[in-house]
């Protein structure tokens, strides 16, 4: 069955555009409640938390009253990063944890989605079953059988501790100057905390937010506000996370930034595991690096919750991509921005180098982008122009490099990227690629 509504992160789009409607989040907390009872749980308990953007109030309430009507317990948050509903609905027992966020996407965008009981994002089947539900989600049971709603007061304090004891008791941050971006967004009570009680002298920007501003010209997808800050405040680092707290950026003092392929490869040289999840967008270059200390790599596909079915199917611990998603099961369930800084921190303050010295070994490869629109009724894997471009093209390559064709699973886009350890002959190379399609 495919889905209607769930995409790779849940649901998600523009605020007053269907499906991202108050009447809609009402339905959606109707349906997946009724799922939980039809799977055997007479009395659900969902936790629901959101990020800063203004229309998380109004969907906070709707699926409040989903919820409520389709028989579940509600447990608010308020404000608090997606791991940290993840962390929460584990350590409370409960039965289903939901975020309302849209992650690094701008304030206009919300979206909902969900972890399970054991912290973890959950699979498509799932998704499809709660869609299924939607059409008969109206109504209520009866008052008896309603849900009631309480606020979970200490929350933001229960994460705090949690993500601090992820980093070894014996080691302190004392003497480091870390500036900490939180994006305007759900961390912004929480990061700068855990940093700064670890011994860490913070500076926070990013910390304002006022439902407006969430991503706007800082956080994890805007790092130049970090670079300035920490190079301005001679901070040994600048940390950066994005909207819902789930993704890491990382710079040094000089201004240097550090992309989620290179903490991984980081991570995976001090952890030595069997191996190691990426994506098909990872950089061939970490690739090749982890490959050649002999450990394993696979790559899934885009989306953090593919690189966490692999690395479940696996038994692996360790995982991620290049936007700052890093996985570490024996850490959290889920990808979480603050607690992937403190271990690479750890890693900074347990061996005395610093980052940039630990990843003199590794060269990322260029890369090159291109997002090309595809004509009403074009097959791209029907073109033989394309397909012939696409032979010479790797001909070419020849183990320098690679290319990766997908399409956008959102809009009619196909996405080209090739990589070269040569930036030009990758450049070339895309764009013949992209015009072999007009052809």
């Amino acid at each position: 069955m495919s889905r209607q509504y769930f995409g790779t992160d849940g649901v998600r789009g523009r605020v007053g555009t269907s499906p991202i409607v108050p009447e809609f989040g009402l339905r959606l907390g109707h349906a997946a409640g009724k799922v939980l009872r039809q799977r055997g749980t007479t009395r659900p308990t969902v936790l629901i938390g959101k990020d800063t953007r203004v229309s998380g109030y109004m969907f906070e309430a709707a699926l409040e009253c989903g919820f409520a009507a389709a028989g579940c317990d509600v447990v608010l948050v308020g404000p608090l990063p997606t791991p940290g509903v993840a962390y929460l609905t584990r350590a409370l027992r409960l039965d289903l944890g939901v975020v309302i966020s849209a992650s690094h996407n701008p304030y206009a965008d919300n979206g909902i989605k969900f972890f399970s009981a054991a912290g973890s994002k959950l699979p498509d089947s799932w998704e499809e079953e709660v869609e299924a539900a939607l059409p008969e989600a109206e109504g209520c049971v009866p008052s008896e059988q309603l849900g009631k709603a309480r606020r979970l007061d200490d929350a933001a304090g229960r994460y705090i501790e949690f993500c601090k004891s992820t980093f070894p008791n014996h080691l302190t941050l004392k003497g480091l100057r870390l500036v900490v971006d939180c994006a305007h967004g759900a961390g912004y009570h929480i990061a700068p905390s855990v940093f700064h009680e670890l011994g860490a002298d913070v500076i926070s920007i990013g910390v304002q937010p006022d439902g407006f501003n969430i991503n706007k010209d800082v956080g994890a997808t805007a790092p130049d506000a970090l670079i300035r800050a920490t190079r301005s405040n001679h901070a040994d680092y600048g940390i950066a996370l994005d909207g819902d707290a789930d993704r890491l950026q990382l710079v040094d003092s000089s201004g240097r930034l550090f992309n989620g392929d290179e903490l991984l490869y980081l991570l995976a040289m001090d952890r030595r595991p069997a191996g190691v999840v990426g994506t098909l967008m990872t950089n061939l270059a970490v690739e090749q690096a982890i490959r050649a200390q002999g450990m394993e790599f696979v790559r899934a596909a885009v989306g953090d919750r593919y690189v966490l079915e692999e690395l479940l199917t696996r038994g692996w611990q360790l995982g991620g991509e290049g936007s700052g998603h890093l996985l570490m099961l024996d850490r959290h369930t889920t990808g979480d921005g603050i607690i992937a800084a403190l271990q690479i921190l750890e890693l900074v303050v347990r061996t005395g180098k610093s980052l940039s010295n630990q990843l003199a070994a590794v060269r990322l490869y260029p890369q090159t982008l291109l997002n090309v629109k595809l004509p009403p009724g074009l097959d791209w894997r029907m073109h033989d122009g394309f397909a012939r471009a696409r032979s010479e093209a790797e001909k070419r390559i020849n183990g320098r490099g690679r290319v990766l064709v997908r399409p956008s699973g959102t809009e009619p886009v196909l996405r080209i990227m090739v990589e070269h350890q040569e930036a030009h002959v990758g450049e070339r190379t895309a764009r013949e690629l992209a015009e072999s399609l007009s052809l």
